[in-house]
């Protein structure tokens, strides 16, 4: 079997007359965790929502776990996109304003967002309670979701795309808006769950090679809608490509598994 998760040759897509992305080649392996970092309207989210199985290429070929998503019918997309986890602020701008996080959390395996007259068996309860006290939201449980924190938020949205045990999670820039303590006890949560052999396969969009947590492997450099480099952290985070990727000189520093970047000549 191969151990290819995710792979994208020669991918476009077109919205209107513009082309957010072209020619998109990359590959993602079972023992990899990637970060797709890029400049504003790069085009990060919409590779991440063709990996989500959401947007179809209209050039190229896109292959998920196995399957070629513009050859699938309806049925086979679904089935697709239910074993593959996807946390955005998309999906939170869609959550009903009355609905308790454990609700919120319990819904993912059935493919929902917002609870009706459903009743849940003790094993989805038990489920959503783990994980939430996992991202540290247990003693949140009865809380309407419309009411926490931005950080609080975050985690809730991470613990229900793992509800349907996914092999693919898809994190849509996590740490956004997030302060720095939060930011660092996120990071920390997803650090855990990148190390963690029983974890899906992570794909993390964001701005910063601050963000990109302990434990990530890949980066993915994008600018203007084309991959300007891919591969190990360490071959992609040099000054020279980052200062490509955000068209400013960079200074790049490495300590332990963290990075940072900051303006060149500056201390």
């Amino acid at each position: 079997m191969s151990d290819e998760v995710l792979r994208l040759r020669g991918v476009g897509v077109r919205h209107s007359r513009s082309m957010l992305i072209r020619d998109v080649d990359w590959t993602v392996r079972s023992d990899e965790s990637w970060a797709v970092i890029g400049p504003n309207g790069a085009g990060k989210t919409t590779v991440l929502q063709v990996a989500a199985a959401q947007v179809r290429p209209d050039e190229g070929s896109a292959e998920i776990l196995g399957e070629l998503i513009e050859a699938a019918d309806p049925a086979g997309l679904t089935d697709l996109q239910s074993r593959i986890g996807f946390a955005s602020s998309a999906v939170a701008e869609q959550v009903p304003t009355s609905e308790k996080v454990i609700d919120l959390v319990m819904t993912a395996s059935y493919g929902k967002l917002g609870r009706a007259d459903e009743d849940y068996d003790s094993a989805d309860v038990t489920r959503a309670v783990e994980l939430l006290d996992a991202l540290g939201c247990a003693h949140l449980i009865r809380r309407r979701f419309t009411s926490l924190s931005e950080g609080e938020r975050k985690r809730v949205q991470i613990a229900r795309s793992l509800m349907p045990d996914p092999e693919l999670l898809l994190l849509d820039e996590p740490a956004a808006g997030l302060d720095l303590g939060g930011r660092e006890d996120l990071l920390r949560r997803v650090a855990m769950l990148a190390t963690d052999p029983k974890a899906p396969v992570i794909v993390m969009v964001t701005h910063h090679v601050e963000e990109v947590p302990e434990g990530f492997t890949h980066a993915l450099l994008l600018r203007k809608g084309t991959v300007l480099a891919a591969g190990p952290l360490a071959q992609v985070f040099t000054e020279r490509s980052l200062s490509r990727c955000f068209g400013f000189p960079l200074a790049v520093e490495r300590r332990g598994q963290r990075w940072s970047a900051r303006a060149a000549g500056t201390s």
